[in-house]
């Protein structure tokens, strides 16, 4: 199972698989957008209610939350890991964040303190290769990521 509840046979993540290392070249780029579950969403293959959206981002609930608030905020663009991220990519990053903090406030919990996490490969726990951040509130959270 995937921090989303489903199996990665549902959805077929391409030459991207947990555990994989990914080579960014055209056709693993290509076969990655073509079976990203993200790119699905963003797209409107699977509804999915979007609870904040501009022209660069989207944020929905995560259906498996680790917190009583618990959003992926990502972009629309398909950026498989931190790693491919690139100096034109710096407005859609920065946008990530300050749809973020616009959450927090709306959601009610920009002033009590919430957390901000992006994955960076199997290791670090990212399972849907395309870059995501995963806002977490509601709960006092310690220091330890495991």
């Amino acid at each position: 199972m995937t921090a989303f509840g489903v199996l990665p046979s549902v959805f077929g993540w391409g030459n991207i698989e947990a555990g994989k290392r990914f080579d960014p070249s055209k056709a693993d780029m290509e076969d990655s957008m073509a079976d990203c579950l993200f790119c699905k969403i963003i797209a409107k293959e699977i509804p999915t209610q979007f609870i904040y959206e501009d022209e660069n981002v989207v944020a929905f609930r995560d259906i498996n939350p680790a917190a009583p608030h618990h959003y992926l905020v990502l972009p629309r663009e398909h950026i498989p890991t931190v790693n491919e991220a690139l100096p034109e990519h710096e407005v859609i990053l920065g946008r990530l964040f300050s749809a973020a903090a616009r959450i927090a406030k709306e959601q009610g919990f920009s002033e009590r303190g919430y957390r901000c996490i992006v994955n960076c490969n199997a290791d670090a726990g990212q399972v849907i290769f395309h870059l995501h951040m995963h806002l977490l509130a509601g709960k006092k959270m310690g220091w330890s990521p495991v």
